[in-house]
């Protein structure tokens, strides 16, 4: 990693510090002069052993030996309490940088188009934000004081080890160079991009090993095994490779040299102690031969420890910069614009005018110039093959998408020129996978509209059809989903879903495939469910079972992005076109039945 590109993570993650920055700072410091008190006590080792080399051997001569103890115990109790003063700074800021960048990337998500949601899966998102943000605590409670000591560290070392004698130093020094160049190798030149490889594959393999847990119900159906979701299985697969590759190939020779060379820095001393220790015998510095010998034994110790923080430093640098650049990729997700002068649409009305939009990355467009209309009160479906657009235009009317060509529009407004809290209370909608939370049968209705009142929310659950849910549940509406093994079936947790819907009581109604999940018991009271959503409110449903829209005002059918057809069911059918195909389709398969051949 560059110095640049360092000191750029550093910076830009202390952005999200706010006011805790100036505490990354202080601990900075603080830890900087921990470190350099932290070399005291070895000088004070030094003099300890050269005054008892001095006076050998009356030992009881050396008087201020027990001067230099207390001295060296005093500077090292010193350094680290001043330490520990400088990881509760950098905790506390590397706390709050964290819970700023989890609020900050929370509150962009919260602008963001609801449809980002459906092509960015919730693992991959919640690894991005809570993984990310855990990451770069480790980078500034822990690395960037670290980073900062050990800097002061060496500084202090260079000096001191060329204070007593330089000779020594340079063969401890050489352990120095040899323990950098592994590093280097290991985490330098093109090994640098290996950990974003790493992080990489680690993101593939959360995304995937979510939605394997969300299919584990068809795997078992099927008696398959894990090989059998060869997403699952690659993802596994590929983060293994990039795993085993770094560790065990680009890692193994230079960690084993590193180590050995660190751990046993003192080798080095004994041939230099050889070379110099004939001269000192001829010059009579024999004494201070042998303390600036002990001093360098020991100190040499403290090279181990120094070079094990710069590596553990050196890694967080290249995971904080990864997360940071998986962090900024959730911040760059795309927000809805808010215009500053909002208009009020006159009624409910809906109308699409050259209406296109595609899908990032797709090379067709999901809707070519669509255009049609629906009037205050009408219910209009949209019909059509599988990835005609149905979807597409539904969700373009309350804006989990904006549309790339044309425009949309509510009470004769684009939808793009209206507060979004307006249109958003101009709107219900009820999908085809509902989505309860793990709370009450209350609290899930009153999601829709917080304000309600108890009896609102049992009024709107017995228009949608769930008294028979509420019957047996154990403590009723405030029975928790999901708790003490209650759970509703898909359709019951569409009539709830229903409900939502009516208790927030809006003018127009998006309905897209809300019997998909049902059975016919379920489909039977759902459809009951609808009458009551659909009293006199702008209603826009897709289906696919053709029975459910018979009794449209008008039917719109969309094939490969554009309208191809529009009118009545009678109509449509007398048309010959491609509805009346549907629906012949349609017929034939509400008639299929299962026989017995007769021999």
């Amino acid at each position: 990693m560059t110095e640049e590109k360092t000191q750029g993570t550093i910076s830009r993650l202390l952005d999200f510090a706010g006011e805790y920055r100036g505490l990354t700072y202080i601990g900075c410091a603080l830890s900087a002069v921990s470190m350099v008190i932290s070399m005291a006590p070895y000088v004070c080792i030094w003099l300890a052993i050269r005054d008892l080399v001095a006076v050998a051997p009356d030992w009881t001569a050396a008087t201020g030996v027990a001067g230099y103890g207390w001295a060296a115990f005093g500077f090292a109790m010193g350094g680290i309490l001043i330490y520990f003063g400088a990881l509760m700074c950098t905790h506390l800021a590397a706390f709050r940088t964290a819970t700023n960048i989890r609020k900050r990337c929370m509150e962009h998500l919260a602008k963001a188009p609801l449809g980002y949601f459906d092509t960015h899966a919730s693992g991959l998102l919640r690894r991005r934000i809570d993984g990310a943000a855990s990451q770069t605590e480790t980078l500034l409670a822990h690395n960037l004081a670290d980073i900062t000591g050990t800097v002061a560290m060496f500084v202090t070392l260079l000096v001191l080890l060329f204070v007593f004698d330089w000779r020594m130093g340079a063969a401890c020094l050489l352990a120095v160079a040899i323990s950098v160049g592994t590093l280097f190798m290991m985490m330098g030149g093109k090994n640098a991009g290996l950990m974003a490889g790493y992080y990489d594959a680690l993101d593939r393999t959360s995304k995937a090993g979510t939605e394997y847990v969300r299919g584990i119900p068809v795997v078992k159906v099927f008696q398959q095994t894990v090989y059998s979701f060869r997403a699952f299985k690659e993802a596994i697969d590929a983060y293994s490779a990039k795993a085993s590759y770094y560790q065990g190939v680009v890692c193994k020779k230079p960690q084993a040299v590193n180590l050995t060379i660190t751990e046993g820095a003192f080798v080095l001393l004994v041939p230099a102690a050889l070379l110099i220790a004939p001269g000192a015998l001829d010059s009579g510095a024999f004494a201070d031969f042998v303390a600036n010998f002990a001093f360098y034994a020991v100190f040499s110790a403290v090279l181990s420890t120094a070079l094990a923080k710069i590596m553990f430093a050196a890694g967080g640098l290249m995971q904080a910069g990864d997360a940071l650049k998986r962090v900024e990729e959730v911040l760059s997700a795309p927000t809805l614009p808010i215009t500053d002068n909002p208009h009020v649409p006159a009624d409910n009305s809906i109308g699409f005018e050259n209406v296109s939009f595609a899908y990032e990355g797709s090379e067709l467009p999901a809707l070519d110039s669509v255009a049609f209309s629906v009037e205050p009160g009408q219910t209009v479906a949209l019909v059509g093959p599988s990835g005609g657009g149905k979807t597409t235009a539904a969700s373009l009317i309350p804006r989990f998408w904006d549309a790339t060509g044309g425009s949309v529009k509510v009470g004769g407004v684009d939808v793009r020129d209206m507060d979004p809290h307006v249109l958003m209370d101009r709107v219900a909608f009820v999908f085809q996978n509902t989505r309860l939370f793990s709370a009450t049968i209350l609290e899930n209705v009153r999601a829709a509209r917080p304000d309600a009142s108890r009896e609102e929310v049992l009024e709107a659950l017995r228009a949608a059809q769930c008294d028979d849910i509420l019957d047996k549940l154990p403590a009723g509406v405030d029975t928790e989903i999901g708790s003490a093994g209650t759970y509703l079936s898909g359709g019951e947790q569409q009539r709830v879903s229903l409900a939502r819907a009516i208790l927030k009581d809006a003018p127009i109604v998006v309905l897209d495939e809300a019997t998909a999940f049902a059975d016919p018991e379920n489909e039977a009271l759902i459809q009951k469910a609808f009458a009551r959503l659909m009293e006199g409110r702008t209603v826009v449903m897709i289906a696919h079972r053709l029975s459910t829209v018979v009794g449209a005002d008008r039917i719109i059918v969309l094939d490969r992005g554009r309208v191809a057809e529009e009118g009545g069911h009678d109509e449509l059918v007398g048309a010959g076109g491609l509805y009346a195909r549907m629906w012949a389709d349609y017929r034939r398969a509400a008639q299929w039945k299962i026989q017995k051949e007769v021999a």
